[in-house]
């Protein structure tokens, strides 16, 4: 039996708690203080609360976090340093160069789940040949975007059809957008940087799903790719296949 340790308690987190694989527990979970109690009534003392993942006195077979880029940069080095695995979804937080130096440098072994796209294992096999062109757009519900920086450059109750509300870099659009733009860094991250890849982020009232458009040009060819998935009912921002991947990332885990 694998055991991991879980950073984060909101909805991504309880997705991968419901569909985790039966050769896999879950050890402790990394959550504020006020989520505690209920951690303690979903599990008993099967499941330790933690503040942060230092106070772990074992090792857990892997760290996922399902949190947040703030607590990929609060913990993701200090994790690493421990030689522990550490699982991303947030990938964002790489868009801050320096904290991106140091999680590769920290050792231990960092994966950056392909969260709520696909094709990123055929961007890589490209990016081998040589890449010409990354762009990658994302169109969402006006209840998506709510809560986000995209408030302040479009009014989401006034959107009648589908617009573009921002255009700029991969890196840009993880900063600005922590929340909502984690594939815009996975998909710089697996191709040609978050300084070159293009964003475009779409606010769309008549659509219920998030869809990822990732168009790539090189040495190889050309593709195009459209992923049209649901986000989670309890979290409009979240897709479910970005939970899916975290599933993914244990299932993996039990086959060690």
């Amino acid at each position: 039996m694998k055991k991991i340790m879980l950073i984060g308690y909101g909805a991504m987190a309880q997705a991968v708690i419901e569909r985790l694989p039966a050769q896999v527990s879950i050890g402790w979970i990394v959550a504020r203080e006020s989520h505690h109690a209920a951690i303690r009534s979903q599990f008993g003392g099967a499941v330790e609360a933690l503040i942060s993942p230092m106070e772990c006195a074992d090792t857990p077979d892997l760290v996922l976090e399902c949190a947040s880029q703030q607590a990929v940069a609060q913990y993701g080095e200090e994790i690493l340093r421990r030689g522990w695995d550490l699982a991303v979804i947030s990938t964002g937080a790489l868009a801050d160069s320096a904290l991106e130096q140091r999680l590769l440098n920290a050792g231990g072994n960092l994966t950056l789940l392909s969260g709520a796209v696909a094709g990123i294992d055929g961007l890589a096999a490209a990016k081998e040949g040589g890449l010409e062109r990354v762009t990658y757009r994302s169109r969402k519900s006006p209840a998506s975007w709510r809560g986000s920086y995209a408030e302040q450059l479009i009014d989401l109750n006034a959107v009648s059809e589908a617009q573009v509300f921002f255009e700029g870099s991969a890196r840009e659009a993880a900063r600005l957008f922590p929340a909502n733009a984690n594939v815009a860094a996975t998909v710089a991250l697996g191709g040609i940087g978050m300084d070159d890849t293009r964003v475009q982020l779409m606010v769309d009232p008549a659509t219920k799903r998030n869809t990822h458009t990732l168009h790539v040009e090189g040495g190889f060819g050309e593709f195009h790719l459209e992923l049209s998935g649901l986000p989670l009912a309890s979290n409009p921002k979240t897709s479910t296949l970005a939970a899916l991947s975290a599933v993914r990332a244990c299932r993996e885990l039990a086959k060690r």
